[in-house]
């Protein structure tokens, strides 16, 4: 990050030991992760404090230091969060796991449990105090909500667990349904969404890359999909 932008999260210092790894799946239940690839979480110092870079706020700003003020979409990792930590999927436990991969390479663990800000203006806040902090405790607990880790992210995967890519410009469109029901119930699957204004994403792990819709889709309303075809795989009302 540009030196004028102020100070967050170097991802040579993120957290984890050399013993992380992925996480147990003793258990037969089937489950998903998410992966929100590309998200723009910039802090920068905009007068005496630090900000979370947006392009609503912070357009002047931006250009002045020649960047592009619509790259900076944080509302978009925002909705996607709330999309998935909202779901009766993740209510009903079947959340395994929750990554957020910045523009800026820094990987984000979100604890399933968590309860992100509704309001963008509290989010921002929290962002600004995670990357300066490395992570975020429950206040109520020891346990760590939100925290940077070490990459790459396939070291936090399952074994075995397919990695499927999400992109309006993959080769293949999908009948989501049949697609998750064709792993079965008892299987973990990733799925790797784009949270960023444009492109596509661009990870080199995957092992499908496919559409579920004729046409472009936010990230929410992708992530709304997938929810919507595993829960009634799975039963969940």
């Amino acid at each position: 990050m540009a030196e004028e932008n102020g100070e967050q999260a170097d991802p040579e210092q993120q957290e984890g030991s050399d013993s992380d790894g992925p996480p147990d799946q003793g258990d037969d239940e089937g489950g998903v992760i998410f992966i929100l690839e590309k998200a723009s979480l910039e802090a920068g110092k905009v007068g005496k404090t630090y900000q979370l870079l947006n392009c609503d706020d912070h357009s002047n700003f931006l250009r002045k230091h020649k960047r592009d003020p619509a790259l900076y979409r944080p509302d978009i990792v925002h909705q996607a969060l709330l999309a998935i930590l909202d779901s009766p999927l993740n209510k009903a436990g079947r959340l395994k796991g929750l990554y957020v991969k910045t523009d800026k390479n820094v990987l984000i663990q979100v604890n399933p449990h968590i309860r992100i800000p509704r309001t963008f203006k509290r989010f921002c806040g929290l962002m600004v105090q995670l990357l300066q902090k490395l992570s975020i405790r429950a206040t109520n607990g020891s346990d760590k909500l939100l925290r940077v880790v070490k990459q790459p992210v396939t070291r936090h995967l399952p074994v075995g667990a397919r990695r499927v890519g999400m992109s309006f410009s993959a080769p293949k469109v999908v009948q989501l349904k049949d697609y998750v029901a064709a792993s079965g119930p008892k299987s973990t699957t990733v799925f790797v969404v784009g949270a960023m204004a444009h492109g596509k994403i661009e990870a080199d792990y995957l092992d499908d890359f496919v559409a579920v819709s004729e046409f472009p889709l936010s990230a929410a309303c992708c992530i709304g999909r997938i929810c919507n075809a595993l829960e009634l795989m799975w039963g969940i009302l």
